[in-house]
């Protein structure tokens, strides 16, 4: 994955991506609590998944999401995608005006992300291609000038390492 360099008009746009190693849930597990999180900010955000499939699946999941009780949201394809306070989509577009972007494994190339507040690289942890590929994307979000963070996932909860 190439990250765009950030340019001067661009240098604070980016507050930080954070990448999120998963080692004791799925990403459809995960989510729900730092998109509840998002939500209680009062930011919008998107999610990029890998396939289509995968935004189905997302979908369904936030559904039946019990931790918070409710995660209104859209997906692709879906009615009123700028009214969606989160959106789910295999695609770059973000028609509802997100500040927080959500990557899944596997999303591949990703357009610009200097437009975001903040960025989540989720990956997951027992899946050393997984893993390669975050660290490649570490590296080159770093020579990009980008803030990093890492965040590990624990017992109960995350954990930065610094």
């Amino acid at each position: 994955m190439r990250w765009p360099v950030r340019g001067r008009a661009h240098e604070r746009r980016v507050t930080e991506i954070g990448f999120y190693h998963l080692t004791r849930s799925t990403p459809e597990q995960a989510l729900p609590a730092l998109l509840g999180r998002t939500l209680d900010t009062g930011a919008r955000a998107v999610v990029r998944c890998a396939s289509a499939e995968q935004v189905r699946a997302l979908d369904a999941a936030l559904w039946r999401s019990t931790d918070p009780v409710w995660l209104p949201h859209g997906a692709s394809g879906g009615p009123s995608p700028g009214r969606q306070p989160i959106w789910l989509t295999a695609g770059d577009d973000v028609p509802n005006g997100a500040t927080f972007a959500f990557l899944l494994s596997g999303v591949g190339e990703v357009a610009a992300l200097d437009g975001f507040a903040r960025v989540f690289d989720l990956f997951d942890g027992g899946e050393e291609a997984q893993v390669a590929a975050a660290r490649t994307r570490w590296t080159a979000a770093k020579a990009a000038g980008f803030t990093l963070a890492y965040w590990q996932q624990q017992q109960r909860g995350w954990k930065r390492a610094r």
